[in-house]
């Protein structure tokens, strides 16, 4: 079990209820994973249960890279024999609106995997890039993401606790589909969005502007995007300087392709 340390702003802190509402579950689905030890927590003295953020994601990766049944679809209100059979978690959520898929997805699934990108090491330029975009827009969330087939990983991130979310959770599904900047200045009031966990949930994203990134064939492969707590909308200058920025980043990536 984990245990109750103290708070831990970039790893939140969830009650049972705001797990089952993250995850797409009933409570009591929840409670029944919680109690048998197959999503870690700890009790506090006056014996309600808690949950790391990190822990409902990581369980929720784990599932997915496994291939587990969706637990919104599947049989997952029973509880699991033991922590080694953990529940299947669901990628996509109840009330969630698909994602739209670039026309060319399959050749940009390979570009992807070809890049080497996922799981690949923290490095300096995106590090710089992201930081730069926080900077220039005021935002206190920027990431460089990758799009793989089921899931959204970050190569870089700026106030992001995350590591990456499933694919079906991200913002910048819609990014990639177009040219030029995606935004989305209110989240909670765009039926797109107003279901998705990161809305709900932490980071509890209002704002969201992204701009595609490139490799040398054109292939999208993911998003330099900031992101904020707060609904709110791109000055001229910040959108010009959040493109110059992904410009940047899509010329490093055509570099290695």
């Amino acid at each position: 079990m984990l245990s109750p340390v103290q708070d831990n702003t970039d790893d939140p802190v969830l009650t049972t209820a705001a797990t089952a509402r993250l995850l797409g579950v009933a409570v009591s689905t929840t409670q029944l994973w919680l109690e048998s030890g197959a999503l870690p927590s700890w009790k506090t003295p006056g014996g309600h249960r808690r949950v790391r953020l990190s822990a409902v994601l990581k369980l929720l990766d784990e599932r997915a890279r496994k291939g587990q049944p969706n637990a919104a679809t599947g049989s997952a209100a029973s509880a699991p024999a033991s922590a080694a059979a953990a529940p299947a978690l669901p990628t996509a959520v109840p009330g969630l609106q698909p994602h739209p898929l670039p026309t060319d997805e399959a050749a940009r699934l390979a570009a992807v995997a070809a890049s080497g990108l996922l799981d690949s090491a923290p490095e300096d330029v995106f590090d710089r890039l992201a930081w730069l975009a926080a900077q220039v827009t005021a935002c206190p969330m920027a990431l460089v993401t990758v799009l793989g087939e089921d899931r959204q990983w970050f190569k870089s991130r700026i106030g992001m606790a995350l590591p990456e979310t499933p694919r079906g959770w991200a913002f910048c599904n819609h990014a990639i589909v177009q040219e030029g900047a995606f935004m989305v200045e209110d989240a909670e009031h765009d039926p797109r969005f107003a279901d998705n966990p990161l809305v709900l949930g932490e980071p509890r994203i209002r704002f969201y502007g992204g701009i595609p990134l490139r490799d040398a064939s054109g292939h999208a492969l993911g998003t330099l995007c900031v992101l904020d707590r707060e609904p709110r909308r791109l000055r001229g200058r910040e959108l010009k300087a959040l493109a110059e920025l992904a410009a940047i980043a899509s010329e490093e990536l055509a570099r290695r392709t």
